[in-house]
Formats: structure tokens, C-alpha cells, sequence
């Protein structure tokens, strides 16, 4: 066969594979572990490219590759053997501790790899293990993922400024950090890049008020090639920052810097942002991180262990995967946390062994654990009004509408009856709790919008819970 005669098969192996897992309900496992595209193909081999080297071990691994294999020798008669591309080839190198644990061949192998290119750099103010090849990406995330890869391949371009929003520890600083790491590695160092949370950006520019050194602050923040401040949320409030922040911007958007802010929600709801400073920000792109859901939580601590070389029980890492579902870091931290059991008591971790150790870490983070009163006061602040509005029977529909949605809210997220319900907010009757409910229910068939503001509620009231 020459050159592509093999393209055609791909995609019809592939269209089989697709319509197997969608009829088990397992779409989302096709889309994660069958994640290759095809580049091109010899007599003997497919080329593909996959989102990342550890996405393709994994994928060999597990046997999904050898299962494409096999579908394609069944239907063309040939042994044909796949290779690969890894798309974001450009991470950092590891950190050596981490490095030192890998066995001797893939240590002289990666040895050899990093002493045949340019020489790293690591910028002080960024973690070097915060790269495009240790995050992984799922549904929740791809976009997030393939805008900011856009923003370190073309900085200061169209993807400035960027704004990444979402909930604690689904790896805002993480894609943040990876477009600092990526650009400083490119250029070998030759470049500007600043890193820093709101909280120092404002701690610095007090004391340089204090100080009467504002001059030498404006010349470090102002001409710089990339600046990355974390938290933008944490600026509310505090209006000479917030101005500092906006001649910052300007100077920057004009010198075509690349600009990136994280927060935890869309800057639409920042009640307290300055209207122009806000302006600004929306001027560019804002991407959303979104929970991950089991498929992607099992590739990201399966990743982890990668980078440790450890192996536990696959019990243990879907047990874990199946009840950490809200925030990334505390997944990793329940993960170390069985790893670091295994290695003191020095015995092989099992199921039983994982859920006695975890079990108040888990009950702490379950939806079981929220009550409706953080339903209604995580809803009524988001609504600026108060919780006697919500349990009242006024109808502006100021009120109406948040007091439905926190309806619907305790619904899905509580085991409560519509009685129940109908007492805590004030004692309804059960069917006008019902017809909250409902009509909440019908928005959503056709109101991304809506959809989207219970989902960032939703991820407040359980962030919320955990803070309390």
C-alpha cells in the first residue's frame, strides 16, 4: 500500500469503536482513551497525534491502542504498527527528584533528550512542574486547555487578555503557569514574565505608596512582555489597586504583552470591579473550568502517580476518583494521603483500607453534607437579596427567581420531599415548591445562560460548604 491508503480504515475502525462505547453509555471513555488523530501512514505504520506523551502511554497501557490495531488488521489483512505525535511536546523537564525515581533507562533516555536541546531555564516566580504535559484535559477543561496552548504559541495576539475563571483547585494557576513556563522555556529565558496573585500585586503597591517608590513599580509592571496575576476576585473592594491595574493593563495592551487573569467566577459577577478595568478584561477571552468528570479525574490521578512512580490497587485511585469530584487539589491530596499510609504502615492498600482512611475527607466534600440553609445564602448573596426575602411570599421577580433557583437547587442537590422543602422556605405549600421546581426545570431545556449560572451556584454552595 502507499502513502494514506490506510486514512480510510482509521476512521472506519474508529467509527466502530465510537458506536461501541456509545451503546454502553461509555461516550466519554471513547472520548478520553481514543483521543488519536491521524497524520499519515507507510506501507508498515499509522502516524497519529495524541494530546500528550503520558495520554499515549496510557493509552498503550490500557490496550486501546493495540485494540485499533488489531480492528485494522482484521479489516486490511496487514500488520501494521502505530507511532505518535504528542501535540504539546513543549513542557518543561520534570524536577529531578521526581526524575531520579524513574528506572535507569528512562533516566539516561530522558538525560540524553534534554542534554540534546536548548539549555532550561527556570523563572523564579513559576512552578516548573506546571506545564501543558502534566495537565490534563477533559471535557471540562479542552477549550480552557487549547486557548491557552494559543495564547503561549502567539502571545500578545488574539488571545489577549485571557481570562480563566472557575472553582478552587481545577487548575486555573495550573494553565496560567503552563503559558509562563511554555514562553520562558522559548526563549531561553529571554523574556519578561511576571507572575504574581492579586493579594502581592496589592501588598506591593501599598508599600510603594508607602515607600514613595510608585515610580520604580509602574517600570516593573509596565514593561513587562507577560503578566500573569492569579485572583483577580481579590481586587474587590480595593479601588486604588484596581486603578494601578487599569494604567498597568493599558500600558501593556499597547505594548502587545500578553496578559492573563484568573478568577473564580465570570468578571460579570465581580460586584465591585471597576467598570473600565472590567471593560477591559471582557475586551478579550474568558474560558471557564468546569469540574472534571470520572473519566478525566481517573486520567489526572493516574497521571500523578506517573510522575511519582508509584502503583497502587486501581481500586483504591476509582475510589478515589468516584468521590472527590468537585476539586482537583483535593483529589491529588487524598491520593498522597493513601500513598503516604501505604509507605508507614508497609502494606498494600486496599478498598476497605482507602474508604476507612478517607471516609471523613469524603463526607466532608459530598453533596450530603450541604444543607439548605448554604443553598439560600450562597443564592441570596449571588442575588444581592436577603434570606427573609427568600422564605417571604413576595413575588418581584427580583425575588421570585433566585428563590425558584435555590428551589431547584436543593432539590437536586438535598433528600428532601417538596414538603420538606416547602418549611424551609417558609412554609410553601408542597405544590408551589413543585411548581418552582418545574419551571426551573423547563428553563433549562432552552437557557444555556441559566444553565450555566446554576452550575457556577452549584460549585459556590459546595466550595462554600467546605469553608465553613
Amino acid at each position: 500500500m502507499s502513502e494514506q491508503n490506510y486514512q480510510a480504515f482509521w476512521n472506519e475502525v474508529l467509527n466502530i469503536i465510537h458506536e461501541e462505547y456509545k451503546q454502553k453509555g461509555q461516550e466519554d471513555e471513547f472520548k478520553l482513551w481514543f483521543n488519536m488523530e491521524y497524520v499519515k501512514d507507510t506501507l508498515s505504520e499509522i502516524t497519529v497525534s495524541v494530546p500528550s506523551e503520558f495520554m499515549w502511554n496510557s493509552m498503550v497501557q490500557k490496550g486501546y491502542v493495540k485494540s485499533v490495531q488489531e480492528k485494522i488488521k482484521e479489516m486490511t489483512g496487514q500488520d501494521v504498527s502505530i507511532t505518535h505525535i504528542a501535540k504539546n511536546s513543549f513542557s518543561v523537564p520534570s524536577d529531578p527528584i521526581l526524575t531520579q525515581k524513574k528506572d535507569e533507562t528512562k533516566e539516561k533516555a530522558s538525560s540524553q533528550t534534554i542534554s540534546s536541546s536548548v539549555e532550561y531555564k527556570k523563572h523564579p516566580q513559576l512552578d516548573e512542574l506546571f506545564t501543558f504535559d502534566t495537565f490534563i484535559p477533559g471535557e471540562n477543561s479542552d477549550f480552557a486547555y487549547k486557548v491557552a496552548q494559543a495564547a503561549a504559541e502567539n502571545p500578545g495576539g488574539l488571545y489577549s487578555p485571557l481570562l480563566i475563571y472557575g472553582g478552587v483547585g481545577l487548575g486555573k494557576t495550573h494553565l496560567m503557569q503552563s503559558i509562563g513556563n511554555y514562553l520562558y522555556h522559548k526563549k531561553q529565558g529571554k523574556i519578561k514574565i511576571c507572575y504574581v496573585t492579586s493579594e502581592n500585586f496589592t501588598n506591593e503597591f501599598t508599600k510603594s505608596i508607602n515607600d514613595k517608590t510608585t515610580e520604580k513599580f509602574k517600570t516593573k509592571y509596565r514593561n513587562l512582555d507577560v503578566l500573569l496575576i492569579d485572583d483577580i476576585h481579590f481586587l474587590i473592594g480595593k479601588d486604588g489597586t484596581q486603578e494601578e491595574l487599569f494604567h498597568t493593563f493599558e500600558a501593556l495592551h499597547q505594548n502587545k504583552a500578553q496578559i492573563v487573569f484568573t478568577c473564580d467566577r465570570p468578571v460579570t459577577e465581580l460586584k465591585g470591579m471597576f467598570d473600565r478595568l472590567a471593560s477591559r478584561i471582557k475586551s478579550g477571552t474568558s474560558v471557564d473550568l468546569l469540574p472534571p468528570n470520572y473519566e478525566t479525574r481517573l486520567a489526572i490521578l493516574q497521571n500523578e502517580l506517573n510522575l511519582m512512580n508509584k502503583e497502587i490497587s486501581q481500586d483504591v485511585v476509582e475510589y478515589i476518583a468516584k468521590n472527590v469530584q468537585t476539586n482537583i487539589r483535593e483529589m491529588k491530596a487524598c491520593l498522597i494521603t493513601m500513598l503516604n499510609y501505604a509507605e508507614l504502615m508497609k502494606k498494600p492498600l486496599t478498598i476497605e483500607i482507602a474508604e476507612k482512611q478517607l471516609r471523613n475527607t469524603v463526607s466532608q466534600i459530598s453533596d450530603s453534607s450541604i444543607t439548605i440553609d448554604t443553598i439560600q445564602k450562597v443564592v441570596a448573596d449571588h442575588y444581592n437579596i436577603s434570606i427573609s426575602d427568600m422564605k417571604s411570599r413576595k413575588r418581584p421577580k427580583k425575588v421570585v427567581i433566585p428563590r425558584q433557583i435555590a428551589i431547584y437547587i436543593a432539590r437536586e442537590l438535598c433528600d428532601y420531599s417538596y414538603p420538606e422543602l416547602g418549611n424551609e422556605f417558609g412554609g410553601k405549600d408542597h405544590t408551589t415548591i413543585m411548581h418552582s421546581y418545574e419551571k426551573v426545570v423547563d428553563q433549562l431545556k432552552t437557557d444555556s445562560v441559566l444553565d450555566s449560572t446554576i452550575q457556577m451556584l452549584i460549585r459556590n454552595i459546595k466550595e462554600y460548604k467546605r469553608k465553613i
